[in-house]
């Protein structure tokens, strides 16, 4: 059972990519109502699958994947889909914004998936640019089309979107890849400062341990995470050739 001070609870969980294929296990993971996490790990290790877990886009063979106080394993898709609008905020690594819509448009889109987290807002156009400038995003900017912005704006256009309505919980996948050391740490102080503005916890993947010292927390891949190898195929026997009479 997740306790009220966790957002993120994963006790048990195991993945297998197919029957035959690698698989990834995950005895325990728990993450803290406003806790700053950084998750670092080698290419290949199952950051990206972890990820998929803990949104609710893959389900596990086994165990528990408690988010916001719902276990993810007993819901339906579609309740997954709106439970992750509701209590996930997420930040992809290439943005994911949509490049004709202005930036607005872009920053308001998960509050028409999630009633709960749109009700949190009592004036949305004006939360949007509360978050712009507290992001440093020039107001001029609010109306023009994001595949226009740079890829630092661009950046924090994204980090609005998912801030926007206090989801319980940031994703963020590799987020700073793009950027130069300054850059890195200007934008995680800027997302750091409005997460803990309303408690929200963020847990940011990435390879770069450079940026341990501003987060409350590193884990390393390999600590809270193993690998499985495939299950070993069964030999097939072998059948006696018939015989005519």
């Amino acid at each position: 059972m997740t306790r009220p001070d966790q957002v993120l609870s994963m006790t048990d969980v195991s993945y297998r990519w197919g029957r035959a294929g690698f698989g990834l296990a995950v005895p325990q993971l728990q993450v803290a109502a406003g806790e700053t996490v950084l998750l670092l790990g080698r290419s290949g290790s199952g950051k990206s699958t972890l990820l998929s877990l803990i949104c609710g886009t893959v389900m596990p063979d086994q165990g528990r994947i408690d988010v916001g106080g719902a276990d993810l394993c007993t819901l339906s898709a579609a309740r997954r889909d709106r439970h992750r609008a509701e209590h996930i905020g997420l930040i992809f690594q290439q943005f994911n914004l949509l490049p004709y819509a202005s930036v607005t448009d872009n920053i308001l889109l998960p509050l028409r998936f999630a009633p709960t987290r749109r009700g949190r807002v009592s004036g949305p156009l004006h939360e949007a640019a509360r978050l712009c400038a507290a992001l440093g995003i020039d107001e001029a900017l609010l109306a023009a089309r994001a595949g226009s912005l740079s890829v630092g704006q661009q950046q924090r256009v994204a980090a609005a979107r998912a801030l926007i309505g206090f989801p319980q919980l940031i994703i963020a996948d590799e987020p700073t890849s793009a950027l130069d050391a300054a850059s890195q740490e200007t934008f995680l102080s800027l997302l750091f400062d409005q997460a803990r503005t309303h408690n929200s916890a963020v847990m940011m993947v990435s390879h770069d341990a450079r940026l341990a010292p501003m987060f409350d927390r590193v884990l390393q891949m390999d600590d809270i995470a193993q690998t499985l190898p495939p299950p070993p195929q069964k030999m097939r026997s072998a059948t006696k050739p018939e015989h005519s009479a």
